[in-house]
């Protein structure tokens, strides 16, 4: 094979002199004129300004600066060997095998001009062909952010030791929900930055476990947070690295935050040969609209498997996960630690086409990514992904943390192993599906974890919240039940227990299952919360009422709590008490369908129409509910809008067909409007539901009479009196025919 430089050395052969003695003798000849000089300026420059300099440059995570020819040329000799090697620019990826947004894999004849370049003598070249340096701002990328959060103290990264890995809690300080379209890191000091994550805490789980010292960094390289009581998975791969300055999300998939939120740093920092004070700042950026698109990020990994024997050049792990649904796979995260070599991720279709999303052949914990697609891979239901890793736990292995090697298992260590492997897929859905597509992914996520390991205390959680979700509370309460056999004093378990109970009519159950939780942790927030809301239900009010204040006096800024507590108080006919409390409610959480509906039923009963119906109308923008509808029609109509309370009537029997009462209001309506036929049909709609109702055949034979219909206005009262002799109005109505 041609060495890639070949051509510029045979090039060089022919001189401009021999060109034209050559020329002029064979004018149907194809000899090419000499190529012109590689040099800095025009060749070199553009690709270093496009794929180096986003590390190197002043304040750059990169050892040196490459923004200037004098700064290349002091480094061309070492530039040619780390691009030669590929060690330089960091790209794991094996080309052919994913095409990923971003890459900063050096193309062939980019690493050839190099190499002639530097062995040339690194010419300079004509100043007029310099293209101008990326500019790189010492300050926001994206502007000024809507939030700043910084790190609440700084740390001290020694000049030399191991690598550290420090989670940084930084509590979010927002009385609304929030969504954020882009987020940007400033990690204080990138030169010892190796990369970092956030994780969104949604209930302050860690900042809870570490009390008193949370805000020095809490050490650790994996975490596991809790994710709150809704199903929310994590949903965006929140991954920095030095050459990643801003984070931001494609258009209609912000990601969410909510008051109580943390954010949590974790970061992997590597010493750089001399002391470096640290302290990261991270800058959001809101979006004005939730997301309309949700993305889910699942993992396929098989830690459980992991015990590499030492000496183990080609120890191998393997998992797999067949798709419920159709997907389209928006990224990939492989991860490993140092005895990681090769890692593949690839998905069989049903018609057993092979699709490759990643190969990394020499896998490098140093230059570890998200690798994002250009275009997303759309894998149909049946897909099977598929994730095969190979160690080297052999002296051989230049990475291997520990010589002599040495028998290494699955943790959190970096001198352990992990094998996992992220995508974030977006599901394709049917517009009539019920249920949260998302839903059917963790339910087969979760069932494949349990295939591997039966008694996976997560995933045995997990799945019972899915049941959860879909209304199937006996599986869910057995599921929970297993996870208490071996983890007895599992506070958030006995809790879910409870409301799965509570789902089921088992109340007094679910009653002792809270107490107990108390019994554990008097302090639990969630359990207090449970045994209100069940109190509540039971119409116990003073001791939900003390149980909801005991939450808010610990999280004064939950939401549903004061939106409940405000239901408390409207039940006793304390109505200004609950009315400001479903006030608080939507001050912290403007979207709280619950505090919006319940806010317009006093402002109702107070005969503020024009405050109801505009809280009516917020609460209808983040839910089509029968109930909203149904107050909001009859808000309409009391305000003489009697078009739109139609509107609103008529919603109800699409949401709740069977409902008797919605039928009655459109017949009245109808009536109202002087629309008899409407009315008389809609009012045989409630017969329909309900037969034997002396009132509902009164009223249908009024609207007969008043429609002329006098026989059948007859049979209608008859009726009415046959199944109530004593129906006063009917016997008189018959009496005035």
């Amino acid at each position: 094979m041609t060495c890639p430089e070949a051509r510029y050395l045979s090039s060089g052969l022919l001189g401009i002199v021999a060109l034209a003695t050559l020329s002029g003798q064979l004018p149907h000849s194809h000899v090419q004129a000499a190529a012109a000089p590689i040099t800095f300026n025009r060749q070199i420059a553009p690709i270093f300004y496009k794929q180096c300099s986003g590390c190197h440059h002043p304040g750059g995570s990169g050892p040196f600066s490459l923004l200037s020819y004098a700064d290349a040329k002091r480094w061309g000799t070492q530039i040619r060997t780390v691009t030669q090697t590929r060690y330089m620019p960091p790209w794991l990826p094996e080309p052919g095998f994913g095409n990923f947004a971003d890459s900063r894999r050096l193309s062939d004849e980019d690493v050839a001009l190099i190499k002639a370049w530097v062995e040339a003598g690194m010419p300079e070249g004509d100043a007029k062909d310099t293209p101008a340096p990326p500019v790189f701002s010492k300050e926001w990328q994206l502007g000024t952010p809507d939030l700043i959060l910084k790190a609440t103290s700084e740390m001290q990264v020694p000049a030399s030791g191991t690598d550290l890995f420090r989670n940084f809690i930084l509590p979010v300080p927002i009385t609304e929900t929030k969504y954020i379209r882009a987020m940007e890191i400033r990690p204080g000091a990138p030169q010892v930055v190796h990369h970092a994550n956030v994780l969104i805490d949604r209930t302050a789980s860690l900042r809870r476990k570490h009390p008193t010292d949370w805000e020095q960094g809490v050490p650790g390289m994996e975490l596991t947070v809790d994710s709150g009581d809704s199903f929310d998975p994590d949903s965006h791969f929140l991954f920095w690295k030095p050459d990643s300055p801003a984070l931001i999300e494609p258009k209609g998939m912000p990601w969410r935050l909510d008051p109580g939120n943390d954010l949590i740093l974790n970061m992997h920092l590597k010493p750089s040969g001399k002391p470096e004070s640290l302290q990261a700042t991270v800058g959001l950026y809101f979006a004005d609209k939730p997301a309309v698109a949700h993305p889910m990020l699942l993992q396929l990994e098989h830690d459980g498997a992991i015990d590499i024997p030492a000496g183990d050049a080609a120890f191998v792990i393997e998992d797999q996960l067949k798709l419920p649904i159709d997907v389209d796979v928006l990224g990939v995260y492989p991860h490993a630690h140092y005895l990681g070599k090769k890692l593949e991720g690839y998905a069989v279709l049903p018609n057993g086409e092979k699709r490759w999303l990643i190969l990394i052949r020499d896998w490098d914990i140093d230059r570890q990514s998200v690798y994002r697609f250009q275009s997303p891979i759309f894998l149909p239901k049946n897909s099977v992904l598929h994730m095969r890793y190979m160690y080297d736990n052999s002296k051989e292995n230049i990475r291997n943390p520990n010589s002599p090697p040495i028998r290494v298992k699955a943790g959190n260590r970096s001198v352990d192993e992990m094998g996992h492997l992220w995508l974030q897929v977006l599901p394709r859905t049917s517009p009539h599906a019920s249920d949260d597509a998302r839903l059917a992914l963790e339910q087969a996520w979760m069932e494949n974890n349990l295939r591997k390991d039966p008694d996976d205390h997560l995933a045995l959680y997990n799945l019972a919240s899915v049941e959860m979700v879909r209304g199937d509370y006996a599986p869910a309460a057995a599921l929970y039940q297993r996870v208490l056999t071996r983890s007895p004093d599992d506070v958030r378990t006995m809790t879910a227990l409870g409301a799965a109970l509570d789902g089921e009519g088992k109340w007094q159950q679910a009653q002792v299952e809270y107490q107990k939780a108390l019994t554990v942790d008097p302090e639990n927030v969630d359990a207090h919360f449970d045994l209100a809301h069940l109190d509540f239900k039971h119409s116990n009010y003073s001791e939900a009422e003390q149980e909801y204040r005991r939450v808010l006096e610990e999280s004064p800024n939950d939401a549903l709590a004061h939106n409940e507590l405000g239901g408390v108080l409207a039940a006793v006919n304390r109505s200004g008490d609950a009315q400001r409390e479903f006030e608080t409610a939507i001050a912290i959480s403007p979207d709280n369908f619950d505090a919006l509906y319940n806010l317009a039923g006093i402002e109702a009963e107070n005969h503020n129409l024009p405050r109801a119906g505009e809280l009516l109308e917020r609460a209808l923008k983040q839910k089509d509910d029968a109930d909203a509808h149904q107050l909001l029609g009859s808000v309409y109509a009391q305000s003489g809008k009697l078009a739109d309370a139609l509107d609103q009537f008529k919603a109800v029997p699409r949401l709740r067909p069977n409902d008797a009462v919605a039928h009655r209001q459109l017949a009245q309506l109808y009536a109202q409007m002087g629309q008899l036929p409407d009315a008389i049909g809609e009012q045989n709609a409630v017969l329909g539901l309900e037969p034997k109702n002396a009132d509902d055949w009164n009223n249908l034979g009024v609207l007969h009479a008043r429609n002329g219909d006098t026989a059948t206005a007859r049979k209608d009262f008859e009726r009415s009196l046959a199944l109530n002799p004593q129906h006063a109005a009917a016997r008189a109505n018959l009496a005035r025919l």
